[in-house]
């Protein structure tokens, strides 16, 4: 008998539009399922039906709809919390959403150890340290004092990894757990649940938009499309000999764009000298820095015209740090001009010559806002003359470059997927028709065929409008295909700098060798 038994899952909302139609599959004790397809084909939605955790008032299962575990159907049991968190764990797409941002990680994490394990505080202290440490988080001790908002995005997602291992469970559901994550800790997580796996007999599920993930863990891998599992198979098989043209579409979508620029003449179109950012970990009694986190160190870089630089490292490393800085959204030291001009530039001209796309999209959108509303804020403060006639049409133009149509316009973004809520998020840094772009890692919640529609989005609009992006990433296959020079950071530092090709080809650090090796 299976560990676990999906049997005829329908869902649908209360207006009768279906999510999810007669998905079925079964998942045997110590086995890794995959479930992969693009943004919106129902993976997660499968994901939360087994803990049962939609809310009834807005979906409704199809009476025939079953998912068995240990003898009870969990979508109409009562003892539905005796499940989550012990016997099945799930791991969030979206960490900073799911974690408490008024309570410190160390405290989240002992919290499960408590409710089901039966720990005394210290004991439970005690095993949230040696989680965060297994993770890979560096300095855990002091990070268990933290709040969810003073982690990067990466160790935000290994505290959620920590959460959801704690009590052993019998299935783990990893909904994206590398998404946020740069290659070498992706490598480090997926050893740790391979490890976990034979050393516990725990099952897991595996949901990813990254085939490549998935094919180097996964036994068995089921493909969704528009809530449905259009071909299911042993990994090896899959990938060998693929039956479905939707599955070898996704197969196929691993880019590898040609670089193209017809600037002539590159000029410095920004210059960033000795940046420093400095966080205060410890005050004295009088108020005093103690203890003080250099987040970035004397970083200094320049961007041509039409250019790409890539900005890589691990977690933690000062990547997004810098980029904020960069656009002026946190307090620095060091200057940043623009076109040669001293860092003293208007702040409405350079909020609009400098635009910034978020890697947490779900975050960085408002949720009172409806699409046409978020993307054209920037129009209403930077083009307040526009007739509502032309600002419309600016805002569907800029929805259809990035794959989205204008019936969107009047939804809001609690409504979209993850890598729809992304697409949203760079139609509005678009719109404005920046001459440059800071990219947070913009294709982290995307799957690869509207990651690969994405980059090559960039890429057009770069030659259309000569536009100089900063693209950091973790995903190293990413920054090679888009970046003409690349810029390799670590403990705030810039460690390595120079064309992406000879980074890449010719790297001379050894930390650089790591990033790259875990990446290939």
């Amino acid at each position: 008998m299976a560990l676990l038994e999906i049997r005829h899952l329908g869902l649908k909302l209360s207006d009768g539009r279906r999510l999810l139609d007669d998905v079925s599959l079964s998942l045997e004790k110590g086995e890794i399922l995959g479930i992969v397809g693009e943004s919106g084909s129902g993976k997660t939605l499968t994901a939360l039906s087994v803990l049962n955790l939609l809310a009834l008032e807005k979906f409704k299962y199809d009476a025939r709809s079953e998912i068995l575990f240990g003898g009870m159907n969990l979508l109409k049991t009562k003892d539905i919390q005796k499940v989550r968190g012990d016997k099945i764990s799930l791991i969030f797409q979206e960490p900073m959403s799911s974690l408490n941002p008024l309570h410190k990680i160390g405290r989240q994490i002992a919290e499960t150890l408590i409710l089901h394990r039966g720990y005394n505080d210290m004991q439970a202290r005690k095993e949230a340290l040696r989680l965060l440490k297994m993770t890979g988080i560096k300095n855990a001790r002091r990070r268990m004092e933290t709040y969810p908002f003073e982690l990067s995005g990466g160790q935000r997602q290994r505290v959620m990894i920590a959460m959801a291992m704690a009590n052993n469970p019998e299935i783990l559901i990893a909904d994206e757990p590398t998404t946020a994550l740069d290659v070498t800790v992706q490598k480090q997580i997926i050893d740790l649940l391979l490890k976990l796996k034979e050393k516990t007999g725990m099952a897991i599920i595996f949901i990813s938009h990254d085939l490549r993930l998935v094919k180097k863990i996964a036994d068995y891998i089921c493909v969704m499309k528009d809530g449905k599992i259009v071909e299911a198979n042993t990994a090896e098989e899959l990938f060998s000999h693929p039956q479905e043209n939707y599955t070898k579409e996704l197969i196929s979508s691993f880019f590898s764009l040609k670089k193209h620029n017809n600037v002539k003449k590159h000029e410095t179109v920004l210059n960033a000298k000795n940046i420093l950012v400095e966080f205060v970990l410890k005050k004295s009694f009088w108020g005093r820095p103690k203890e003080v986190l250099k987040a970035v160190n004397n970083v200094s870089l320049s961007l041509k015209q039409g250019k790409t630089l890539g900005i890589v490292g691990e977690s933690g490393s000062g990547k997004t740090t810098l980029g904020l800085a960069l656009a002026r959204l946190i307090p620095y030291k060091g200057q940043v001009c623009l076109e040669g001009v001293e860092g003293n530039v208007s702040g409405q001209l350079f909020r609009k010559t400098v635009q910034i796309v978020f890697q947490d999209p779900y975050n960085s959108l408002n949720p009172r806002m409806n699409v046409e509303d978020i993307v054209g804020e920037g129009l209403d403060v930077h083009f307040p003359k526009l007739s509502k006639d032309e600002r419309k049409r600016r805002i569907v133009k800029v929805l259809q470059e990035v794959g989205l149509g204008k019936e969107m316009l009047e939804k809001y973004p609690h409504e979209f997927s993850g890598g729809q809520r992304q697409r949203i998020a760079i139609a509005r840094a678009l719109v404005l028709e920046p001459e440059i772009v800071i990219l947070d890692e913009p294709t982290s919640a995307l799957d690869v065929t509207i990651q690969k529609q994405v980059m090559k989005l960039l890429q057009e609009i770069q030659e259309k409008r000569k536009i100089s992006y900063i693209f950091i990433s973790h995903d190293m296959a990413a920054v090679r295909a888009i970046a003409d020079q690349v810029a390799v950071m670590r403990d705030g530092r810039i460690v390595e700098m120079g064309e992406c090709e000879e980074i890449f080809n010719h790297p001379q650090q050894e930390y650089t060798k790591e990033l790259i090796s875990a990446a290939l």
